[in-house]
């Protein structure tokens, strides 16, 4: 979601985030901190109302350059931490986060994606809580009337209709994903981590209401983030829908957020030996020439990752194009295939030089 949007959507201007920052919180943090989560998202204090919409102080929105796909899904992030806690800047991977922060994620679909704003709903609500032993996943889902999100550990399927960004009707059985689904997924030597909120995704403008900066420079203002060089400084994740960006910046920004959670040498896809985090640089572990460890259905008959100038040889762009199950990449969060980033990574294996 655009910076201009994020703003009117929750009406940041009204509330004044600077100051509020500073004002009491309301954020219940021995309940985040308690051994048994809430029955609702509202019993955290998170936001001012039972519908999270306003944030509490010391709760601030966040977006990301280059975000994970979920079926066109909104998502509207924010983040907390304790008063005088703050996340420390770190170099590679997501930041490192204090014991009681949380970061927040509500999943949001409209009417007619075309305008995501238009009758938006929200869907559910995830919570990473960052615990004394580690990162803990909660999911809550919305009830129709759009009041208040429960406590759903065990995931749940629910019937979600729309129109894409292309104009198609869609109508998808969109996963809320239980605990152990969660795992897959944020996983980094086998302990539960964030994925999105890297310095480097994080390094972009956003709309604040009272004024546009830096988030990361915002993130310091507001103490959530200490240590670290200046932005200017730090290398920023290429958003993979700016043209501007550079297709290999752009495909490989892709991959690094929707692939690299698994594809990683601490990742739970780490044995297949395809390394796709934005660090990496030996071709062969970027997919360029390598086969299968396992071959099977999943590589559709195809005989490497990434076949340098033909996309339709390549077991990446097969797999990205899937629904099938079994052959699917990502295994879970998508029902449908993101058609614009399968394309992306099929002009960036186009322009390889064979």
């Amino acid at each position: 979601m655009r910076r201009g949007l994020l703003a009117a959507l929750f009406g940041l201007a009204a509330l004044g985030l600077s100051g509020a920052q500073n004002a009491p919180s309301p954020v219940r943090l021995e309940l985040i901190l308690g051994d048994t989560p809430a029955p609702r998202l509202s019993d955290y204090g998170l936001f001012q109302d039972a519908g999270a919409r306003t944030p509490s102080p010391r709760v601030t929105p966040y977006d990301l350059n280059t975000p994970l796909f979920s079926d066109y899904a909104v998502k509207h992030r924010y983040v907390f931490t304790p008063k005088g806690e703050t996340a420390r800047f770190t170099e590679a991977g997501p930041l490192n986060f204090p014991v009681g922060a949380v970061l927040v994620k509500t999943f949001a679909f409209a009417p007619d994606m075309r305008a995501p704003a238009v009758g938006e709903r929200f869907v559910e609500t995830r919570l990473l809580i960052r615990k004394a032993e580690g990162w803990t996943a909660l999911a809550y889902v919305w009830n129709a009337d759009q009041t208040e999100a429960v406590l759903r550990r065990t995931g749940a399927r629910l019937d979600v209709a729309f129109i894409d960004p292309q104009g198609q009707a869609q109508a998808i059985s969109y996963l809320v994903p239980n605990q152990n689904q969660c795992k897959t997924c944020h996983s980094a030597d086998g302990e539960l981590v964030p994925i999105g909120p890297k310095a480097g995704n994080l390094n972009r403008d956003l709309d604040y209401g009272d004024r546009v900066q830096n988030q990361l420079v915002a993130w310091r203002r507001l103490g959530h983030l200490s240590g670290g060089p200046d932005a200017a400084e730090i290398p920023r994740t290429a958003a993979w829908d700016d043209r501007s960006a550079g297709l290999e910046a752009r495909a490989r920004a892709y991959l690094d957020v929707n692939c690299a959670h698994c594809h990683n040498p601490a990742g739970m896809a780490s044995t297949s030996g395809l390394f796709l985090g934005l660090e990496e640089q030996r071709p062969a572990h970027l997919g360029v020439g390598k086969g299968p460890v396992a071959a099977g259905r999943g590589s559709g008959g195809l005989s490497v990752s990434i076949a340098p100038g033909h996309p339709e040889r390549s077991i990446m762009i097969y797999r990205m194009a899937s629904t099938d199950p079994a052959i699917m990449m990502p295994e879970l969060g998508r029902a449908l295939p993101h058609q614009e980033g399968t394309a992306l990574v099929a002009a960036y294996i186009a322009s390889l030089k064979p």
